[in-house]
């Protein structure tokens, strides 16, 4: 029991002055600066966590103490039934962002709730691990399970040749390892949402930014098995969801656009040549009406490969529109023979 006294409410200002500064120590540097007990350094700061200024996680020597609405929290939940990503969004990291513009509230809500939803439903794992920290202008969420790994699980599931032709399906949207329960879009409208979206997975980093894609081979100190997703967004974005939705939905077949890295659907070093990698990459793209295929990284193409993409496919599927981007000289002259061939 804390005894009220005249200096209770200065106390109480310091505390919350300093407890973002102090997360990991913070009853001790109480307990110093205004020569008391750490029993009674702690019932303060107590007190503060039942008015709802302050939030606890962990337990003894291992808490750590954060400001509600501050700019930065951390939080390990287990996996378990009841778990609920909406709950843990409303509690630990709305307070947060109510401070900024509804499209950031909105963006920061929509991938949240998508990605840790996912690490509840589909990683296979014990905890979640979650870092959010807002600096520099920009809101950083990270949040990391100690599952299967999202790209080996998508490699176990569809009996795929490699780690890259997972992270491919992944990117397309609309595909999902539990499709009774889960549609697929959250990672793909997520990854699109945020000013930077990255994965790291089996060694494996993907980062999708500024409509441009990257990957690399990546090791992280405070990460072994699992997934582990970062999200960046700066405070002064005027993205929307809804403009996002917009670009590769409508209402009347909703989400009907998506985006493919044609060279995630074989190895960096091999050309693009046969009809098998065409079929590979064309998995799954059925679904869509509208395919754009991003040619980065692609430094030549083989007339099946081509033939396969634009005549095959496209004839099987007429309402398919196929558009592409980002070829080179080679890439665009063996293409444009192949839509002069179908022609």
């Amino acid at each position: 029991m804390v005894i009220m006294d005249k200096n209770t409410s200065k106390i109480e200002d310091f505390i919350i002055s300093h407890v973002e500064e102090h997360s990991s120590d913070l009853v001790r540097f109480i307990a110093e600066q205004f020569g008391f007990s750490r029993q009674r350094a702690h019932a303060y700061v107590a007190r503060e966590i039942k008015k709802g200024k302050i939030i606890k996680m962990g337990q003894t020597i291992s808490s750590r103490y954060f400001l509600v609405g501050g700019k930065h929290v951390e939080f390990d939940f287990k996996i378990e039934p009841g778990l609920a990503e909406d709950r843990v969004w409303s509690t630990y990291v709305k307070p947060m962002i109510l401070l900024y513009p509804n499209n950031i509230q909105r963006i920061c809500n929509y991938g949240f709730t998508e990605i840790f939803n996912n690490a509840i439903d589909h990683s296979e794992g014990t905890s979640i691990f979650t870092d959010i920290e807002i600096k520099d202008d920009k809101i950083n969420m990270v949040i990391m399970d100690n599952g299967i790994g999202i790209f080996q699980k998508i490699y176990k599931a569809l009996n795929l040749s490699s780690i890259r032709e997972a992270i491919l399906h992944l990117s397309k949207g609309k595909f999902t390892t539990d499709p009774p329960n889960h549609t697929g879009e959250g990672i793909f409208f997520t990854s699109r949402m945020f000013d930077s979206f990255s994965i790291l997975s089996d060694d494996m980093f993907y980062t999708f930014r500024n409509r441009d894609w990257f990957l690399s081979s990546e090791k992280r100190e405070d990460f072994g098995m699992g997934t582990y997703i970062r999200m960046v967004i700066s405070i002064n974005s005027t993205r929307t969801t809804q403009e996002i939705f917009d670009q590769f939905s409508n209402q009347e077949i909703g989400f009907g656009k998506t985006i493919v890295a044609v060279a995630l659907s074989a190895d960096p070093d091999d050309p693009h040549i046969s009809r098998s990698q065409a079929k590979r990459l064309l998995v799954g793209l059925e679904k869509f009406r509208q395919i754009v295929l991003d040619f980065k990284g692609v430094n030549s193409v083989g007339q099946a490969f081509v033939d396969e993409v634009f005549r095959v496919f496209k004839n099987e599927h007429p309402n398919i529109e196929i558009q592409y981007f980002n070829a080179n000289e080679e890439v665009e002259a063996m293409i444009k023979r192949g839509l002069a061939t179908r022609n």
